[in-house]
């Protein structure tokens, strides 16, 4: 089990690797280096505020069906009609709801424009979300690979010639970003959608309302997860953008984008690797296997990934910075150096946030969520006025360690997994190790490019000196 997790791994997180840098240092970074920071500013709060309640549009299913699906297979045939009908019905209260609520806060003509076609897109991607858990929680981890990256394959074509192509005489225009979004979700959706249909007999909208009334209930916990976690991954930028002067805050927003953009970046590698454990999980606990080695293999994965990107940002802040962002603001590297120190914490919920929901923890993961929230908000609002983004990046780091350690704490204590001391010693190893690399690097007298570098070569020692990771077990792997 543990040989195919890895190998999945591998094929997932190398096809993403390939394709997503493109995007986002590429194509991403240089359409906000293209528009100016307040345009993107107010792109960004909007693309933000959709996050808030597209709860609506799932209400928990994508994550419930994932984690039925692996399972009992058969649950695909009997709801998958009827859950699709059921997402049109969400996404219609959806828009009309989140255009009320934009209107009475105040948004202008203008800005509900661009969140029209950008709500849209929030339904196009949590469909192909719901069609890719199908595809996962029948353990076609390869096929559901491939799924991962044809959005952003069809993106970067687009953005090219736009950007690159010489075919017209206007600036890019942030809206032909947001339509380029909209056609590219669209056709991923038609192909995941027919991925699953070669698995039904015969698939036609099924508008059953006993059925909507069982889902509803039976995913509920899963709804309340995913709003406040939404909730406190996203509400920084709208609060920002509410709280502080209309020139400030447009400005502050664009700063957080540019450190928040890096953070959402990094974090792929363990979305990724949430979306083959989750079922693996489900799939394990359902048939009484234990799940210790999957999760030892994940958290060592994560922890040295985590460690390494959140060490190496905070030293090297001011030069990547300069590096990506054309006319990046002063404050930047500050806020970067501060938002990635909470990729740490962030990726490693991905392992044991998985464990628990597959596990069925909901309640315990609900009452985390909801205080997270709670510390988030209360954050934000003491230190927005004060440090405005770099306030943000205080209240996220607090927030996401707070998160970790009690998803920690609850893993160790229902699973009943044992900490070795001698475990505890090699991670503390690793990470001095990577410190170690970061501060000497800055010390060679060579271009920082080259001695970044050589700090991820040493990194790469220490996690074979600290013994994580056995150059045996790498051999063997590559052997079988």
């Amino acid at each position: 089990m543990r040989k195919k997790f890895i190998i999945n791994i591998i094929i997932l997180i190398g096809l993403n690797l390939l394709i997503k840098p493109f995007w986002i240092f590429g194509i991403d970074r240089t359409v906000q280096n293209t528009v100016d920071a307040q345009t993107f500013g107010m792109y960004f709060t909007l693309f933000n505020f959709t996050f808030l309640f597209n709860i609506l549009l799932d209400m928990g299913i994508t994550n419930f069906n994932n984690r039925s699906v692996a399972r009992q297979s058969d649950f695909l045939k009997e709801s998958f009609s009827r859950i699709l009908s059921l997402k049109v019905l969400l996404f219609v209260f959806y828009v009309v709801l989140m255009l009320l609520i934009g209107i009475v806060i105040g948004y202008n003509r203008m800005q509900i424009e661009m969140l029209i076609p950008l709500l849209f897109n929030q339904f196009l991607a949590g469909l192909i979300l719901y069609l890719r858990s199908n595809i996962s929680g029948l353990l076609m981890f390869k096929t559901d690979s491939f799924l991962s990256v044809i959005d952003r394959v069809i993106m970067i074509v687009f953005c090219s010639i736009l950007l690159w192509g010489n075919v017209t005489n206007q600036p890019f225009q942030i809206t032909w970003f947001i339509y380029i979004q909209t056609f590219s979700y669209l056709l991923t959706a038609l192909l995941a959608l027919s991925v699953v249909i070669r698995k039904l007999a015969f698939v036609k909208p099924l508008f059953d309302f006993p059925f909507f009334k069982t889902i509803f209930k039976q995913s509920l916990p899963f709804a309340i997860l995913h709003l406040f976690t939404s909730f406190h991954n996203r509400i920084d930028a709208v609060l920002m953008e509410r709280i502080l002067p209309p020139q400030i805050g447009a400005e502050q927003v664009g700063v957080y984008a540019s450190a928040f953009r890096l953070l959402d970046a990094g974090i792929i590698i363990a979305y990724l690797m949430s979306v083959i454990c989750m079922p693996l999980f489900s799939n394990m606990i359902a048939n009484k296997q234990k799940v210790n080695e999957i999760v030892r293999t994940s958290f060592i994965l994560l922890f040295i990934y985590g460690a390494t990107i959140a060490i190496a940002s905070f030293f090297y802040s001011h030069e990547l910075m300069d590096l990506l962002y054309v006319n990046h603001i002063g404050a930047s590297p500050d806020v970067y150096k501060i938002l990635m120190l909470s990729i740490f914490p962030l990726v490693l919920t991905y392992v044991f946030g998985s464990l628990l929901t597959a596990n069925g923890n909901l309640k315990q993961l609900n009452i985390i969520a909801i205080s997270a929230v709670c510390i988030n908000v209360t954050l934000n609002l003491i230190l927005i006025p004060i440090h405005g983004a770099k306030g943000s990046a205080i209240a996220s780091l607090v927030t996401h360690s707070f998160i970790i350690s009690l998803e920690v704490y609850l893993a160790i204590k229902i699973f009943e997994f044992k900490i070795e001391t001698m475990f505890v010693v090699k991670l503390l190893i690793f990470v001095m190790g990577v410190i170690a690399c970061n501060v000497i690097s800055k010390y060679i007298p060579f271009d920082w490019k080259f001695n970044f570098i050589a700090m991820l070569v040493g990194t790469l020692l220490f996690v074979f000196i600290s013994r994580l990771i056995k150059i045996s077990e790498v051999m063997a792997l590559f052997k079988q």
